[in-house]
């Protein structure tokens, strides 16, 4: 007698309609993820870096990373002060003004997003430091070496981002100052009252937070609290003049 106990059962290869459907499932994923991904990416800020390496200097190195929001990232190897051969890495974030920021991303534009050669090639000059320049968005990613670019919106990148180096590393080294050695507080304002009177720092507004402590503490002496006010001010004034 002949059994029916196979009957109705699939021993053979496998459904071939519930493999298009699985396959439909898979590219149908496939195709949402895609442009999940692109649209995340695109929505990524685009970013400008500018980094210097000059031994013997101090800092003897920073990078100044801001991204098209504005917000940036300070970060350098240096000194804990002026007096002393200890180091420390330190590294602060900060808001550029809408001036400067649209500023930084027009020049890296008319430089080309750094893509080629921007370094003079000339071995004739002096050494003022190993610097380079990157940019990334969702299409781009490129990175320049130079020492000295004959580019004008590179020079302009160069000078910029030196000037706002400089204002933030006031800023470190008046955070060590403020906590360990208070009466270093009175030379190291004065001499950033200085050059910010003279037009050699940029984006005071960068170094308010640690101004503000000085300003705010009852210990310090009133002509360093008053000093750090005039510089307060001093941002203040650039920022709205800026916008």
């Amino acid at each position: 007698m002949v059994s029916n106990s196979g009957r109705g059962k699939n021993i053979g290869p496998h459904c071939p309609q519930k493999g298009a459907r699985l396959a439909g499932v898979v590219l149908l994923a496939a195709s949402l993820i895609v442009p999940w991904n692109f649209a995340a990416r695109a929505a990524e800020p685009a970013t400008v870096t500018f980094s210097l390496d000059f031994p013997d200097s101090d800092p003897d190195h920073y990078s100044i990373s801001v991204q098209s929001d504005g917000n940036a990232v300070y970060e350098c190897s240096g000194k804990i002060s002026n007096d002393s051969d200890d180091r420390e890495t330190y590294q602060v974030a900060f808001k550029f003004t809408e001036a400067t920021r649209t500023r930084i991303f027009d020049l890296a534009a008319q430089a080309g997003y750094f893509a080629g050669k921007i370094d003079s090639g000339k071995k004739n000059l002096a050494f003022t430091g190993a610097k380079k320049l990157a940019y990334k968005d969702a299409q781009r990613d490129f990175v320049a070496d130079y020492n000295f670019s004959p580019q004008p919106a590179v020079q302009q990148l160069t000078a910029l981002f030196q000037s706002v180096a400089t204002t933030v590393d006031f800023g470190r080294r008046l955070t060590y100052y403020h906590r360990y050695q208070k009466l270093a507080l009175d030379d190291e304002l004065k001499h950033m009252e200085e050059q910010a009177r003279r037009g050699e720092l940029a984006e005071l507004q960068a170094v308010t937070p640690i101004l503000e402590e000085i300003f705010d503490d009852p210990s310090v002496m009133n002509v360093v609290r008053a000093r750090a006010q005039r510089i307060m001010e001093m941002g203040k004034n650039g920022a709205a003049r800026a916008r």
